[in-house]
């Protein structure tokens, strides 16, 4: 269950169980190299071809606040992957949310009938996994990591495996020996907690990434910088308490996480709010961009169906309006369409959001 002690396995469990790291971006790769370290037999496999030439010329560097590591790796492009014959037992994915259903299809024939796939990412990835390889082969995943990719071959990680965080979990609740062996083999990368509702534990870090992902990346600053814009903190409070009362619709129970024990879940949406200090205080540092942000930066299309896309399309579901997330939504759009820049300049549209999304209650927000 959620709360329990990290779960400790011996090397012995994890003889001859051959894993593949599919999406080897800054949080894929620098996990796969602590795999890779720790003498698991691992796979990268990976669609930018820089990436991967970088990566077989030079090995992967992952910068650590206090070290650099060189890690050799195995490394394959996706259009080698149909010349790979051996099946994985383990694939970790840490692709775009929106990426995952052709991944999964990609891997399909390399899997056998009780790998798994593991998702390293964002957003509601089990249902997608379920979909297609089936829900006893999807297990879910949530991280707290904060990580970025400069150039290719070459990882910034700003929280090393001692401050990482996974809580891993099947979708039947279950505790089942391919969980046990996920959490084995992440306990190399970070701390690891087992749940029974893996659902509801990538609803509480959704509640987390709600304020934290669009506003800041629309302002186009560092998260901590975001928060320090006069106003934000109180739209970021408010996108969160929306997606809170979504989740509470949708009976999804609280958890705790990121190291929260049960008597720091109150009963009420002051939680949203508390999950959000715990990412300013404990995976930010004043230069950390959101993973949008860096998607942007890059002239890439970000995960907006997995942040606040995600919480409109469930807010209509079930009839709970959520005016702030809509307006945050809109505005990232007009963004990825090329009509507006990411810029503090977009302040003041995204504090144009609060008056009608908690009228009498901003000036205590």
């Amino acid at each position: 269950m959620t709360g329990s002690p990290p779960f400790a396995a011996g090397p012995a469990d994890l003889d001859g169980v051959r894993i593949a790291v599919v999406g080897t971006g800054a949080n894929g790769a620098s996990i796969g190299a602590d795999l890779i370290r720790a003498g698991l037999d691992v796979t990268f496999i990976e669609q930018w071809p820089a990436h991967v030439e970088a990566m077989r010329a030079d090995g992967l560097t992952v910068h650590l606040p206090t070290a650099t590591q060189v890690t050799p790796v195995e490394v394959y492009h996706l259009c080698q992957v149909a010349e790979l014959r051996h099946p994985f037992d383990i694939v970790f994915t840490s692709v775009k949310t929106y990426d995952t259903r052709w991944v999964c299809e990609l891997m399909a024939p390399l899997m056998g009938a009780s790998s798994v796939m593991v998702g390293l990412q964002n957003g509601m990835t089990i249902d997608a996994v379920a979909d297609i390889l089936g829900p006893a082969r999807s297990v879910g995943a949530v991280l707290g990591i904060a990580a970025n990719m400069p150039a290719p071959g070459v990882v910034v990680r700003q929280i090393p495996p001692a401050g990482t965080w996974f809580t891993v979990g099947a979708m039947s609740g279950e505790r089942t020996p391919r969980v046990e062996q996920v959490a084995a083999i992440l306990r190399h990368a970070g701390t690891v907690e087992l749940t029974d509702d893996i659902r509801a534990s990538k609803w509480m870090k959704l509640l987390a990434n709600i304020p934290e992902m669009l506003p800041s990346a629309i302002l186009g600053v560092p998260l901590l910088t975001a928060v320090g814009v006069p106003g934000m903190r109180a739209v970021m409070d408010a996108a969160a308490r929306e997606a809170y009362a979504v989740a509470r619709a949708l009976q999804i129970p609280m958890r705790p996480i990121f190291g929260k024990t049960a008597d720091e879940v109150p009963d009420s949406d002051r939680y949203a709010l508390d999950l959000l200090d715990a990412v300013l205080e404990s995976y930010s540092l004043p230069d950390t961009r959101v993973a949008v942000l860096q998607d942007w930066d890059k002239g890439r299309r970000a995960e907006l169906d997995a942040f606040s896309g995600y919480i409109v399309r469930q807010s209509e579901a079930v009839g709970v309006p959520a005016p702030v997330n809509t307006a945050i939504l809109r505005l990232a759009e007009r963004i990825e369409a090329g009509e507006l820049l990411p810029s503090p300049a977009n302040s003041g549209l995204l504090a144009a959001a609060l008056p009608d999304a908690h009228p009498g209650r901003l000036a205590g927000v």
